[in-house]
């Protein structure tokens, strides 16, 4: 099994170019992130920075935080997700860039990892955390989906099985502290949010939000 889900690990970015007219076209639009991103950008200035990582098509959570009055920033591996995004919202600012080796010349006021984070592997995880750390702004918020606790499984999208995996929350909070970022909230199968895990963090730094 362990090395099946190593395979299926390497496959992650082939899947989603596979489905992604059929994920556009079934994902909820219906927000139940809502509750969450209220929280993630609570106390934000409006035309804050934020960096929607693995943003798929935008829609809907770009593009709910774009109406909100923040500037988007929208990158995914997916070169045809990125296609999609670039046709719903001409204007945004739609990147394909891989977050195993993020190197944004920008610094944000938070970042947003909603069902991407927890495609990488437990090691690219620990490599990716202490980037997006260099990449948040004082003082700046990191939301990521993960898992309830330390261990790997596999999930679909369309008729495909697709690897997730999650350090365990301590892990996080040790990983994440040693470069400056404080766990604030961590909500384990959130029954309010389709029993997503959720992890909200902040930088040390800048003013209190």
């Amino acid at each position: 099994m362990a090395d099946d889900l190593t395979a299926l690990a390497a496959r992650t970015q082939e899947i989603y170019e596979k489905n992604a007219a059929r994920f556009d076209a079934e994902r909820p639009r219906g927000l139940i992130e809502r509750a969450w991103l209220d929280r993630f950008l609570d106390g934000l200035p409006l035309g804050a920075a934020i960096l929607d990582l693995g943003c798929g098509t935008g829609d809907p959570i770009a593009h709910f935080i774009a109406a909100r009055g923040y500037g988007v920033v929208g990158v995914d591996a997916s070169e045809a997700m990125i296609g999609l995004a670039r046709q719903k919202r001409p204007k945004g600012d739609w990147r394909v860039a891989d977050m195993r080796s993020l190197d944004l010349t920008e610094r944000f006021d938070g970042i947003l990892g909603w069902d991407s984070f927890f495609h990488l592997t437990r090691n690219e995880q620990r490599a990716v955390l202490p980037r997006l750390a260099a990449h948040l702004k004082p003082g700046g918020r990191l939301m990521l989906t993960v898992g309830p606790s330390d261990g790997e499984v596999a999930g679909h999208v369309g008729d495909d099985p697709i690897y997730h995996s999650s350090l365990s929350p301590e892990a996080y909070r040790t990983l994440l502290a040693e470069h400056g970022v404080l766990v604030t909230e961590f909500v384990a199968e959130d029954p309010g949010c389709d029993f997503h895990t959720v992890l909200l963090a902040q930088k040390r730094g800048g003013e209190p939000r």
